[in-house]
This record gives structure tokens, C-alpha cells and sequence, in this order.
């Protein structure tokens, strides 16, 4: 099975954000040992929960401390940013890092209002545009700036040329996006981790369907990704994952801190309500040994002809997530 990593640089209340962010090369690192094959910074504004604001600027860091990981954006949010920046940035990064740059793109703002209106300075953010950002900013990458939207695009050349072609993917939750993605050419990328009940074969057939080959992707890739805690027992498990479901508990109700301890998590009193959010959410959160989260990962790749799985690991302590990807490595690939 090909396993790669989503890292959204979480923040507990034992580091600050910037260990959390230095943190993402640390696990790079270890990824590309155990056989990992891409690893995808997120990007998300406004909150003490990440230190990953910028994927842009992380990958480049990571991409010059590794050697043959795939490195990429997990993703960019296309309501913030130029097409033509977008392309120049990733330009930039596969001059680089030839050969191991992903352009995943995201149409969610990865932040909450206040920080879509302070990334948008003194215009209104404009959301209907998004997949006409996309495909400027795939031909802007390819060198195809007379084919874009807009004529100050097809006006500008796109520095710097001559580099290897990322590989481009869409990001999408609900399946909204998945004919988008197999017009474009381009991979489909499908967030489990907070699309509870979501996942279906019709949206991975739509995407199928409806691909076209392209510069970008000659044949449809679709990836999933998953939020898994794994211990060598499930009681460890469970335990590992307790900081994470209350935080995501928080989150939905509009409290946004940091993850406890795990020791801290377990010795809080728990209400019954919080109890029953913690269960809902195990569909989404996948929590157990190596061999019963495997399986769970090998059922659903047959069930939806998955062609890669990605692993998102969001425990207190930073040993924890990395023996999350080490137990799983080791069951699956």
C-alpha cells in the first residue's frame, strides 16, 4: 500500500507553535526512512491548534533537509492568493526540488472569518472564482499564460522556467469537487478526516469518469486521508488519543485551545455528552492497534479503489505521532 503523511503541525499545550512547525522536518525525516511517499503541509490561519500557516515555506525547508520524499501543499487555499503568485511559488519550489513537488490546491478558507478578511486587506475575499484561480495557476505553472482568464495573466511570464512538472491535485471533502479534478487532469484528494459520512464510490467514479489526461497527471490518482492515533495496544491508543478528540470536541463548539497532556486529558472528568462526541467522531477518527487500523485502511481501498492512503497523526506528545507512522509503516508497507 502506499501510505504518505498530512501534517498540520499540532500544537499541544508541551510545545509552542514553532516547535510544531520545526517538528515537520523532524517527521519528514523519519517518513522518508520508514518508506513514506509524500508529505503535505496544511495550511490554517488564525488558530493556537496549528504552526502551519505557510505550507509553501515549510516544504522548502523540509525539501532541502531530505532526499527523495515527495513534499507538497496539503493545500494552498486558492481564495487567498494570486494564481499568478501560486505559480510562481511553486515554480520556485520544483526548481528546487525537482521531481518532488506536489501542488495540492483547497477552495476552503482554512480559517474562520476574521482571518479570510485580514488575508484579503482592503478588498472583500471573493469565493466564486476559485476554480478559475486553479486553472490559471496550472497554466501559468505549465507555461500556457496566453490561455488564462485574465489578460493581465496572459501580459506576465512565470518565473522561473525550464523546471520538472509538480504533480497537481484538488482537495475536497464532500465530492463537489471531483469532476473539477478529472477535467483538470489533476489528482483527487479526499479529506476523510472531517467528512464524516461523506465518502462514497460515486464521487471517486465521477472522478474517474470524468478525467483527462494531462501534462500535470496522465491517469486519475485518488487519495485518501484519514486521523489516526495507533499505540501498540488499543487501551494505549484510546488513551494517545483523548488530547486530540477533546480539542476537535472544542473546535466544533467554537473553542479553539491547545491539546492537554495526555496525562492531563485522562485524568479530566468527562461528561456523558462529551463521551458520546468522542464516539460519533471515531468514524473520522480512527484509534487502535496497527493491525485493526490496517484493516480498517485495506477494506476501505478495496471497497473505493484507493490508490494511496495519507496519514494525519495529531497527538499531545510528538513520540506518540511518530510511532503512530512507525506502526503503521511497518503493518503496511
Amino acid at each position: 500500500m502506499e501510505l504518505s503523511i498530512l501534517d498540520q503541525a499540532p500544537v499541544s499545550e508541551l510545545q509552542t507553535g514553532a516547535e510544531a512547525a520545526r517538528n515537520a522536518v523532524k517527521l519528514a525525516q523519519e517518513g522518508e526512512k520508514l518508506g513514506y511517499k509524500r508529505m503535505w503541509m496544511a495550511e490554517h490561519h488564525n488558530t493556537p491548534l496549528f504552526g502551519s500557516p505557510s505550507p509553501e515555506l515549510i516544504i522548502s525547508h523540509i525539501a532541502a533537509r531530505t532526499e527523495k520524499i515527495r513534499v507538497g501543499t496539503g493545500g494552498i487555499m486558492l481564495m487567498h492568493y494570486s494564481p499568478y503568485k501560486i505559480a510562481e511559488n511553486i515554480k520556485t519550489l520544483s526548481a528546487l526540488a525537482p521531481g518532488r513537488i506536489d501542488f495540492g490546491a483547497g477552495r476552503a478558507p482554512g480559517g474562520d472569518h476574521g482571518s479570510t478578511y485580514a488575508l484579503s486587506t482592503s478588498k472583500a475575499p471573493d469565493f466564486s472564482d476559485q476554480y478559475e484561480k486553479l486553472d490559471d495557476a496550472l497554466k501559468m505553472i505549465n507555461e500556457d499564460e496566453e490561455n488564462t482568464s485574465d489578460r493581465r495573466f496572459q501580459e506576465v511570464y512565470t518565473a522561473p522556467g525550464g523546471i520538472d512538472l509538480p504533480e497537481a491535485w484538488l482537495l475536497g471533502s464532500s465530492g463537489n469537487s471531483a469532476a473539477v479534478a478529472g477535467e483538470k487532469g489533476i489528482g483527487y484528494s479526499f479529506a476523510q478526516f472531517f467528512a464524516r459520512g461523506a465518502m462514497h464510490e460515486d464521487i471517486f467514479q465521477t472522478y474517474r469518469e470524468n478525467f483527462q489526461p494531462s501534462d500535470f497527471m496522465k491517469q486519475p490518482r485518488v487519495m485518501v486521508a484519514y486521523l489516526v492515533t495507533v499505540a501498540e495496544t488499543e487501551e494505549e491508543a484510546v488513551r494517545r488519543a483523548l488530547p486530540h478528540d477533546l480539542s476537535l470536541i472544542g473546535h466544533a463548539r467554537g473553542k479553539n485551545f491547545q491539546m492537554p497532556s495526555t496525562e492531563d486529558a485522562n485524568e479530566m472528568e468527562l461528561s456523558d455528552e462529551v463521551r458520546q462526541a468522542i464516539d460519533k467522531n471515531r468514524d473520522t477518527h480512527l484509534v487502535g492497534t496497527a493491525e485493526q487500523v490496517a484493516d480498517k485502511l485495506r477494506s476501505d481501498q478495496e471497497k473505493y479503489d484507493i490508490d494511496e492512503i495519507m496519514i494525519c497523526s495529531n497527538q499531545a506528545e510528538f513520540e506518540g505521532r511518530l510511532e503512530t507512522y512507525r506502526l503503521l509503516a511497518e503493518e503496511l508497507i
